[in-house]
């Protein structure tokens, strides 16, 4: 089976694993704040916060900018329910904002539509979500600017986007946002096996989400408070619980990892992209529609999502059809909205019918840095093949 995505692992990988498991520290030791470091300077952000997912980075991201009970927060239904479901853990209300059919990500006209509707009627956003979904840039200097009108905070959902660029400049600068979130899941661009990272250049972000990552706890003295104690004496054992916080940290071991696969980004996207371009070249008299690349930036290309326009054979016959073949194909995503928990909450199939449309025929096809040109002909054969 060709798998849509995987993760690829070096011997440097490899080793830098073995030596933190020789090592003192397995968990908090010089691996995280290194990584930290590493990504922060990678992207061109003065501050990152690694934690054990993206979903976590997300929360802590929304907890952080002050979500909390009756605040709506807004993001794309063309994603993973985690882009939703980190509001609802704070008690947020979600909306969501229909895609461009192009890039199939938030649609800016949209946006700015429902913004003058909601702040009509009184229900502006505490914090919108867009969603670089595949690994291309969101149009952020457009949405930036709804933000400066409107008010509102924003999160770049950037799970797909490692080593993406938006107008020459890296994904997770935070340069139109407040803070990005990364995923290292191993089907993403790099892998800590799992784990999340969030970025921003606001300090007052960055040292509330470190405090939320690790339970609320914390050993700095300017964080601290004068409150009575069973022991009036702070020696080096001392600490104090300061805030309601969650066991989200990352470990020595997948930041050992995560700063060995670092290293290798700008290669695994230049692989990403010579795959895409034979895609393209190759399927591009195919009725088929292939994804789309804005002027300007960068994809870090972590799907090649494509869409069947022919009524030979539906998708689901093409979808079976690839699989027989050995091939690992997926879809991407069924709409959030559409899912029970949401439906529960209100929304309807046809809320949202450009996102709708577009999960009505995709399927994303096998991309990823490990694949050979023998993985990727069979890949183009089984397609061409499967569409008669």
């Amino acid at each position: 089976m060709i798998p849509y995505g995987k993760q690829l692992i070096s011997e440097d990988d490899i080793d830098a694993v073995k030596a933190v498991l020789k090592s003192d520290y397995l968990t908090q030791g010089e691996q995280v704040p290194a990584f930290e470091q590493a990504i922060a300077q990678e992207c061109k952000a003065r501050y990152a916060v690694a934690v054990n997912s993206a979903t976590s980075a997300l929360h802590i991201a929304c907890l952080a900018l002050g979500v909390s009970n009756g605040d709506w927060v807004w993001t794309s239904p063309n994603t993973f329910v985690a882009s939703a479901n980190c509001a609802r853990y704070c008690g947020a209300e979600v909306d969501f904002v229909d895609i461009d059919p192009q890039t199939y990500n938030m649609s800016v006209s949209a946006l700015k539509e429902k913004l003058l509707v909601a702040e009509q009627h009184g229900k502006l956003p505490k914090v919108v979500i867009p969603v670089h979904f595949a690994g291309q840039p969101c149009d952020m200097k457009a949405i930036y600017q709804l933000s400066q009108q409107f008010g509102f905070a924003i999160i770049e959902d950037a799970a797909h986007a490692i080593g993406a660029q938006y107008q020459d400049q890296p994904v997770g600068s935070c340069r139109y946002s407040d803070v990005t979130v990364f995923s290292f899941h191993p089907v993403k661009i790099i892998t800590t096996a799992e784990g999340g990272v969030a970025m921003t250049n606001q300090p007052g972000l960055a040292e509330k989400m470190k405090l939320l990552r690790s339970h609320g706890v914390t050993r700095e003295p300017q964080l601290m408070y004068d409150c009575p104690s069973v022991d009036a004496e702070r020696g080096a054992w001392f600490y104090q619980q300061v805030d309601l916080g969650f066991n989200y940290r990352m470990t020595d071991l997948q930041a050992a990892l995560g700063l060995s696969q670092l290293k290798q980004l700008e290669a695994f996207v230049e692989k990403r992209h010579q795959l895409a371009q034979v895609y393209h070249q190759s399927l591009k008299n195919f009725p088929l529609k292939l994804p789309f690349q804005s002027e300007g930036n960068r994809s870090s290309y972590h799907l090649f999502p494509i869409q069947l326009e022919t009524e030979v054979v539906s998708r689901q016959q093409f979808f079976d059809r690839l699989r027989e073949k050995g091939l690992g194909v997926n879809v991407h995503y069924i709409p959030v909205h559409t899912q029970p928990y949401y439906q529960q909450r209100g929304f309807r199939v046809g809320d949202y019918p450009v996102a709708e449309a577009y999960y009505r025929k995709a399927i994303s096809i096998p991309l990823h840095q490990g694949m050979t040109i023998a993985n990727q002909a069979t890949v183009i054969k089984a397609i061409k093949e499967s569409l008669i």
